[in-house]
């Protein structure tokens, strides 16, 4: 396939995320305040987009909790910088299995599973312009851990998020889940053309390998739209490939704690760094207002 460079490109800065880092740097932002601080900083640096998880603010952990989702938007909606605000759906659908000899009944520490309704009940209180959809059933990294999305979850709050006018962001962590992404499409479940964010390097989905990054960007359609990441050391080079392929960036503390060896770094920095990239390729970043006119969003207020 011959490559298509992005010649306007609009930069993600995944804020805080999920995963057990809340310890492992003192930037990985925790309370609402200081999560949407991050957000607001990580815009002026010239993210266009924001993707925000929420922690329980003394501990780290990951939340559910709508009133810390309400606080975090109220506070970017009220920032002195406009953003386009992505909030995550993914928490709720988390299982994590006994020992291998007796996986059932689970065990609760890890465990996590409700309804679509309550997964997307802060989305459709805050309002964003853009809410994840993780695209698939997958085991992660830890032993016993699985991250679920049934078929009929995923319809269900396909359905729930076009319903809002709040768009999908297609999380595709291997090649079935683009399968499976363009089956709702075709059902009517998530509107024509999508959006989809290429997770690439999560243990176990798609490696990071450049072919294995060309074979998902090859079963996006050509109507889509995609952004792309990778973990750690790899962010950076995947900023470079993603643009090179004819998508968008995503950079931020989600995926990588590290601006250079020994260094860590803060969600403006690595906004920063992916800004010198594209630009040093010859590409201009893209506004919030600018997204929001390619990708069909509405900006609105949350509800009261």
């Amino acid at each position: 396939m011959p490559l298509t460079m992005t010649q306007d490109v609009f930069i993600t800065c995944a804020v805080t995320g999920s995963g057990g880092t809340q310890d492992r740097s003192p930037h990985v932002p925790r309370s609402p305040k200081e999560i949407a601080d991050s957000a607001i900083a990580a815009a002026k640096a010239g993210a266009a987009i924001v993707h925000c998880h929420v922690r329980d603010p003394e501990t780290g952990a990951p939340s559910r909790k709508l009133e810390y989702y309400r606080e975090v938007t109220d506070r970017i909606r009220d920032a002195d910088v406009d953003v386009v605000l992505n909030l995550t759906a993914g928490m709720g659908g988390d299982i994590t299995f006994g020992s291998t000899e007796q996986p059932l009944p689970v065990n609760p520490n890890g465990t996590d599973m409700v309804g679509a309704e309550e997964r997307v009940a802060h989305v459709a209180e805050c309002l964003p312009e853009i809410c994840t959809l993780d695209c698939g059933t997958m085991n992660f990294a830890e032993a016993d851990y699985v991250m679920t999305n049934t078929p009929g979850m995923l319809r269900a709050m396909g359905k729930m998020m076009t319903d809002l006018g709040v768009k999908a962001e297609i999380e595709a962590f291997d090649t079935g889940h683009l399968w499976f992404a363009k089956e709702l499409v075709k059902e009517g479940v998530l509107e024509d053309p999508a959006l989809v964010q290429l997770c690439m390097g999560v243990p176990w989905g798609a490696p990071n390998d450049l072919n294995t990054f060309m074979a998902m960007v090859n079963n996006v359609p050509d109507t889509w739209t995609f952004s792309a990441f990778s973990l750690g050391r790899n962010q950076m080079a995947y900023a470079a490939a993603a643009v090179l392929a004819g998508g968008h960036v995503r950079v931020g503390l989600e995926d990588n704690l590290w601006l250079d060896k020994g260094v860590l770094a803060t969600n403006a920095q690595l906004v920063e760094r992916a800004v010198g990239i594209v630009e040093g390729m010859g590409a201009k970043i893209m506004g919030p207002q600018a997204v929001r006119d390619k990708l069909g969003l509405t900006k609105r207020a949350p509800r009261g």
